[in-house]
Order: structure tokens, then sequence, then C-alpha cells
């Protein structure tokens, strides 16, 4: 997130490629997006616990089905091009396709992990360790898209770090759910952390590939969209070989059958699911299209206490002491990385600290 998101590629880009989208706060498609992805970060989580917590089992199914709305994406791509005639269907160049198609295979097995993480964990645990990616962005971006580190993104990365060391003491049998052994709680746990992980590093992955492949102008959204297609496409075959492979579809009806909710709310959940989550990954690419990765991963981290209190109402899950400090110390570390950021638009700019002059 900064006043100018520059990069060589970007330098050398045409005029047209070079003309910027209005401020965030100013710009329609972009708070959409914003909005979408709050929508995905918030009641995915809810969504794809309630499956497990009622009886539901597959993991593979539960990863597949965090990309498998990618076909809701079809329709305005089409309605598009048809209303342009002189644009061809499909506009993505050929090294953009295959860096989609690589990230689409990297997220299938993100999918994975979380959907192991949240079989096993509580939402409002899980919800902790998935803020860490912001530690992990901001180092992969560091990395990948030179994004600067500052005292303020240590400092949050710090804070992050000792809130899922405290969550890692506190695998009693307090915040265990029923049914899961000291075992399977922190496998969850462990592979929560892998799925931060290497979310931390798809994210710099998708701004550089935008830069470079995309540019950044209004007209190449539709290119973005694209892009996301694919990346849910590959996605959603990688986790179906996987459902292939451990028999998922033919336990479908079985599972539907036993499902505490019934069957149609078992199915109903099912569809929820990738229409809730294709919103998280198309508002999240779009965040990551008008701001940047880091941009992204802070609205993320911002938006667990409220996955926090829902979880707690919904699922009734305990909330002790331990967990309300890591909550409070991950809710610091964004504090802290956002204020730097501030910060240090207002002196590149030299504008007094506003948020109308960030251009995100």
């Amino acid at each position: 997130m900064e006043v100018e998101t520059s990069t060589p590629a970007q330098q050398q880009a045409s005029p047209e490629q070079q003309q910027q989208p209005p401020p965030l706060h100013r710009n329609l498609l972009a708070i959409v997006n914003v909005f979408l992805m709050a929508i995905g970060a918030v009641a995915g989580p809810l969504i794809l616990r309630a499956y497990f917590v009622h009886g539901g089992n597959r993991k593979w199914l539960s990863s597949f089905l965090q990309t498998a709305g990618w076909p809701l994406l079809l329709p305005p791509l089409i309605s598009r091009r048809r209303k342009d005639g002189s644009s061809p269907l499909f506009l993505m160049p050929p090294r953009l396709l295959a860096v989609a198609a690589a990230l689409g295979v990297a997220i299938g097995l993100i999918d994975l992990l979380y959907a192991y993480g949240l079989a096993y964990l509580p939402v409002s645990t899980s919800s902790i360790l998935i803020s860490t990616q912001l530690a992990f962005t901001a180092f992969f971006a560091l990395v990948v898209v030179r994004q600067r580190f500052t005292a303020f993104s240590v400092n949050a990365v710090v804070l992050l770090t000792i809130g899922a060391a405290m969550l890692g003491m506190n695998g009693g049998s307090s915040d265990r759910p029923e049914g899961v052994s000291r075992a399977q709680y922190y496998a969850g746990f462990a592979m929560t952390i892998g799925s931060s992980v290497m979310y931390g590093l798809v994210l710099p992955l998708m701004e550089l590939s935008q830069a470079r492949l995309a540019g950044r102008s209004v007209g190449s959204y539709s290119l973005i969209v694209e892009m996301q297609v694919v990346m849910g496409f590959t996605a959603t075959a990688f986790c179906a070989i996987g459902m292939i492979v451990n028999k998922d579809f033919h336990a479908i009806p079985h599972e539907a059958r036993e499902f505490g909710l019934g069957q149609g709310g078992y199915y109903s959940l099912l569809v929820g699911s990738a229409i809730i989550y294709q919103f998280f990954f198309i508002g999240i690419i779009g965040t990551i299209f008008y701001g940047s990765a880091l941009l992204s991963s802070v609205i993320m981290t911002l938006l667990i206490s409220i996955t926090e209190v829902l979880a707690i109402i919904v699922f009734h899950e305990p909330f002790n002491s331990t967990k309300g400090v890591a909550l409070a110390l991950s809710l610091w570390g964004f504090v802290s990385y956002f204020y730097g950021e501030i910060q240090t638009n207002a002196k590149q700019s030299d504008i007094p600290p506003n948020i109308e002059h960030l251009s995100v």
C-alpha cells in the first residue's frame, strides 16, 4: 500500500497503461471489491466450519468448494465481449495464462491446508492464526515487489508472531473442539500456519503478475477477472483430482443423508460456500489490482474481530484470556502497520497525514 506502486515494468509502460484508477474511496469498483472480500473473509470460515460441526468430514470437498464458484465470473466476461465486438473473447497473453495456472495450483493447496485447519480448530483460533499472513505478506512483498519495511511493519510482524505463539501454547482441552485429539489440534494449527505462509507468498506474486503482465489501467480490469477465472479453474481441478482419489464424489450422497442440518441444509451449505468464497477471491484480486497485496492482507486482518465475535455467537466457542490477548496483539499489529503506512505516505508526498492522499 504505497502512494505510487512502481515497478520497472510499470515505469516502461505506455501512457495508457500508466493511467491510474481513482483513489480507493472514490472508485466504485474498488469499493465493491473490498466489500466482496469482506463478505467472503467473514462468512466463509463460518460456513466452512459449520460443514464440519454438523457432520461433514471431507477435506478435499471443502477445499474444492472454496474455488468451485469460478463459473459465476463467465457471464459478465462474455457479456462484455459481446458488447465490444472488436475485442477478442480471451485477452490474456500466454505468459499471464501460465502464471495464473501456476498460482491456481498453489491456491488449491492453500485451500486444502486451510480446510484441514478448520476441521480441527475453532473458527476464533483459526482466524487469529490466519492473521499472521500479514507478517508473511509483508516479508514476501519486500522480496518480490520490493515493498519497504519500516519500524511499524516490523512491530506488526513481531506482535502477530507473539499472538500465534500464545495460541500454540493454548492448545489444551479448553480450546479443542469436542472429538478433536491433541495431535489433530496441533496438526490443524500447523496446517493453518502453513496456509498463511503460502498465501503470504501468493498475494505479492499476484501483484507482481498484474503489474508486469496485465498493467494497472482501468481497462485492464477485465484481464484481472480472466486471471481469477483461470486461477479458480486450476485450483478447482487440482482439488477435484484429490476428491476423485479420495472418493469424495461417491461419499457426498451418504454424507448428505447423515448431515446434522438435513439433506437440504447440506446442499445449501455447499452451494453457499462456493458463492461466498468466490466473493472473497474476486474481491481480493480486485483489491490487489486497485491497491496492493499488503492492503488486502491488512483489511483481512482487520476483519478478524468480526469473525471472532460471530464464531462465539454462532458456535458458542470458548474465548479465554489467552485468546483475547492474542486477538488484541493481532489488532495492535494491524494498527501499527496501518499507522506506519500513513506516516510513510505522508512523508513521501509532503502532505499532512490524510487518507484522501493514499493512492490505494
